[in-house]
C-alpha cells in the first residue's frame, strides 16, 4: 500500500518505555558503555531468555573463584579484569540468538584450550547453548585466564 510503513527485516527490539532495553541483533542487549557491577547486572538482566539465567550463573563463578574482579561494558558486552587497570580484561561475553560466547582473550594458553577457534591467535572462545555451563570447568578456566597478561582495551 502506498504510504504504508513497513519495519526492514534486520530492525531491532526497539525500547517502548524509559529504562527498556533495545535488543540488537541475535538478542544481544544494547546497555551503555560503563564500569563496574552496575552495568555488567543490567546487562544480564536483558539478556533475553534462557540466556540472563546461565548470564547470573558466569558472573557468579567469575565472582567466586575471583573475588574483587573489575567489570564493564564496552561495545555492548560484559567485560571482566584481574587486578588493576593496568592488567587489563581476561575475558568477555556476548549474546547470540542460540548461545552465549564466551571469549577468553589469552585462551590458547589455558589448560585444557576452550574448543572455539579464532582468527586471533592468542583468543579462544566458548560457546554455551542453553543447559551447557560446566561450571567446573568454566571456574578452572577463569582461575587460569586471570593470571595471564590481560587485554587493554
Amino acid at each position: 500500500m502506498p504510504g504504508a510503513s513497513r519495519k526492514p527485516a534486520n530492525s531491532t527490539k526497539k525500547a517502548n518505555t524509559p529504562g527498556e532495553v533495545v535488543l540488537l541483533s541475535g538478542g544481544n542487549p544494547q546497555i551503555p558503555k560503563g564500569y563496574g557491577d552496575e552495568p555488567v547486572q543490567a546487562y544480564i538482566a536483558a539478556m533475553p531468555g534462557w540466556k540472563s539465567d546461565v548470564g547470573r550463573r558466569i558472573d557468579a563463578v567469575i565472582e567466586r573463584t575471583l573475588p574483587g574482579v573489575r567489570k564493564a561494558v564496552k561495545w555492548n558486552s560484559p567485560f571482566y579484569g584481574a587486578g588493576d587497570a593496568d592488567h587489563g580484561w581476561f575475558l568477555s561475553l556476548h549474546c547470540f540468538t542460540k548461545y552465549i560466547k564466551v571469549a577468553f582473550f589469552q585462551g590458547a594458553s589455558l589448560d585444557p584450550v576452550p574448543p572455539g577457534a579464532s582468527k586471533q591467535k592468542d583468543v579462544r572462545y566458548l560457546d554455551i547453548h542453553e543447559g551447557e555451563l560446566d561450571e567446573a570447568q568454566f571456574a578452572a578456566w577463569v582461575e587460569q585466564a586471570s593470571k595471564l597478561p590481560g587485554e587493554k582495551m
